[in-house]
């Protein structure tokens, strides 16, 4: 029923990874595989909600629908098997604006905030411009070449002023889609310490079989006490553009810290076109992710046969979950610069360096696969020809 061979082009509209395709690698002769959206057209069934809603011919202030978060929570109960309840559901126009939020709700300046890297930039950055301490606890790469958490070096860094960890699960980088022993380990630890989980779930939906999500507040009453919780459809269904996604708060007192600090910054209720893209894709979007996963993952195995085809110069990290390939490119014993370097005036592609997401990115690049087989196939190619002559 669904076709991802070709997708509409955006380089005539404001995508940022098209428009800011000059500022950011020095020229627009890029395909661009960075930013985490998709070049996938948005569900069709979408569209038609939002043609709908438009036949009113007002468009004033309006609440979020109970409706849309009630498609959400059974959305999440089909798909991942935890039960959130309305009335702990909080609208945030993003997962990043809900970070700032929970930071400044947990913590005080010069307080510890826990970071696994590498990890998408956001978390370090929002820790350190709110006035906190970083606690990086970087991730190991096991013998699988898959990565796990370092929970003795964590131990050993934690002390009175950690206060908050900010969770990515699935993990943005590395792809991992984190079992429930790893998060049980991890739970456990927090517990002892008293230390709030921020769970940063908005790829819980994109986890290849036979991999599954766990969300983190499912584990146990103790998980749900400690955890918020921030899923959305911003990426499942290529919706970052309706700036919507929700926080889920069961402890009495965790949702009335995080409220003071959110009502003081006025996120009101979104626009109502947002609340009708947002519950369509969860009422409507089943078949629609089952055949998006089938082929991002296809996308996954294209890129996989190449970097199998130069094993000295690349090394694929595997994945579990995201669109979102981690790719090690040390074996090519360039710099970090010269590397971005290479992708950029000789494969004529435009990712994201892996020094962006920690130190321990260095010599790493993230390649965002989410694109019709069309584009994946002209991203394959370029980097074929750019390695053969490397």
């Amino acid at each position: 029923m669904y076709d991802f061979s070709k997708s509409s082009p955006r380089e005539k509209t404001n995508a940022e990874k098209y428009t800011l395709r000059k500022r950011l690698f020095g020229t627009e002769d890029i395909l661009p595989v960075w930013v985490a959206d998709m070049d996938i057209d948005t569900p069709s069934f979408v569209f038609q909600d939002i043609k709908k809603r438009l036949e009113h011919p007002i468009l004033g202030y309006e609440m979020v629908p109970a409706s849309a978060y009630k498609a959400q929570i059974q959305w999440m109960k089909n798909n991942h098997d935890v039960e959130f309840e309305i009335e702990d559901m909080i609208y945030s126009h993003s997962v990043v604006a809900s970070i700032n939020v929970a930071i400044e709700a947990y913590s005080n300046e010069g307080d510890n905030i826990i970071v696994n890297t590498p990890v998408y930039p956001p978390f370090f950055q929002s820790v350190k411009r709110h006035n906190r301490e970083l606690l990086e606890n970087k991730l190991v790469i096991k013998e699988n070449g898959k990565y796990g958490f370092d929970l003795e070096d964590l131990k050993s860094k934690i002390n009175e002023k950690t206060k908050l960890l900010l969770l990515c699960s699935p993990h943005n980088p590395v792809g991992r889609a984190w079992n429930k022993e790893e998060l049980s380990e991890l739970l456990d630890i927090c517990v002892k310490n008293n230390i709030v989980v921020f769970a940063d779930e908005i790829h819980s939906d994109l986890v290849f079989s036979p991999n599954k999500h766990i969300s983190f507040s499912s584990l146990n009453e103790q998980a749900k006490d400690i955890c918020v919780t921030a899923i959305g459809v911003g990426k499942t269904f290529n919706l970052a553009g309706v700036a919507m996604s929700s926080v889920s708060i069961s402890n009495k007192e965790l949702k009335e810290k995080f409220l003071k600090v959110y009502e003081q910054n006025h996120f009101a209720d979104g626009s109502v076109l947002s609340h009708v893209a947002f519950e369509s894709a969860y009422t409507h979007g089943q078949e629609w992710l089952d055949a998006l996963k089938i082929h991002l993952y296809k996308n996954y195995e294209m890129l996989k046969q190449l970097c199998e085809k130069y094993p000295t110069k690349l090394k694929l990290t595997p994945t579990e979950a995201t669109y979102l390939a981690w790719i090690d490119c040390k074996g090519m014993n360039l710099s970090d610069r010269k590397l971005r370097d290479f992708f950029v005036r000789e494969a004529k592609l435009g990712l994201n360096p892996g020094l962006g997401f920690g130190s321990n990115g260095s010599g790493f690049m993230r390649l965002n696969f989410a694109v019709s087989t069309e584009k994946m196939k002209e991203v394959v190619d370029r980097l074929d020809n750019a390695l053969n002559s490397f």
